[in-house]
């Protein structure tokens, strides 16, 4: 993934007049009522499988992910298991992943680093998750907002940017330019859980093709129901 010169909250692109604070605070207020309990959707009982179960699910959907992993843990549960793992066996247990022999290349390096590099430990700053091969901001963004309380950004998968746009969030096309946008608009302590809400409210009612608009209950806030 490209990176963005100057990634700080103070020097983001301002998305359109029309984001008011009280209108931040709307959509905030609605998206607590509609997903009080919005959660990660992936598998996982460590660190490490969190970290793993994120790359597999770029470009695919977390059931399928889900499907996969129980078995593929119980074999590689840890870095040190996955370090040694054989790129072909990896592969078999993986297929059924879009892209997996990238992801079978990338998960072998990233748990040889991991182990060489940091004991065996998964990583938690930013700067050193996206070292990592195949490991980008937003699969960073996940396993940091996971596992501390100090999340460094918002993670912004396809589901994030669709809804953003049409709630007049962002302008934006680039996610780490939509980023930038969700986090100067949004306090630090709801980043998370913004994140996981926003998806949720994609997969079930902002629907990319067909949205749900009657269903909505943040139509009243939303260009796209609106007009804009």
């Amino acid at each position: 993934m490209k990176t963005v010169s100057n990634f700080t909250p103070k020097s983001l692109d301002r998305p359109r007049k029309q984001n008011t604070k009280s209108k931040v605070a709307a959509i905030l207020h609605m998206l607590r009522r509609l997903y009080p309990n919005a959660h990660c959707a992936l598998l996982y009982n460590s660190p490490f499988q969190l970290l793993i179960a994120t790359m597999l699910s770029a470009q695919t959907n977390d059931q399928q992910v889900n499907r996969v992993t129980p078995h593929l843990f119980s074999v590689y549960p840890d870095a040190y298991a996955m370090a040694r793992a054989s790129l072909p066996d990896l592969e078999k247990k993986i297929r059924s992943i879009n892209y997996y022999r990238t992801k079978g290349k990338h998960i072998i390096q990233a748990s040889r680093i991991i182990v060489e590099r940091f004991g065996g430990s998964v990583p938690l700053r930013l700067e050193d998750l996206t070292s990592l091969p195949g490991v980008g901001r937003k699969t960073a963004n996940v396993v940091i907002g996971e596992l501390t309380n100090n999340p460094e950004g918002i993670v912004v998968d396809t589901h994030v940017k669709r809804v953003s746009q049409r709630l007049g969030l962002t302008t934006h096309q680039n996610p780490e330019l939509i980023e930038k946008d969700l986090m100067n608009q949004f306090p630090r302590r709801e980043w998370v859980a913004l994140a996981h809400r926003l998806i949720t409210h994609g997969r079930q009612i902002c629907l990319a093709r067909q949205p749900r608009c009657a269903a909505c209950g943040l139509r009243h806030l939303c260009l796209q129901s609106l007009g804009a």
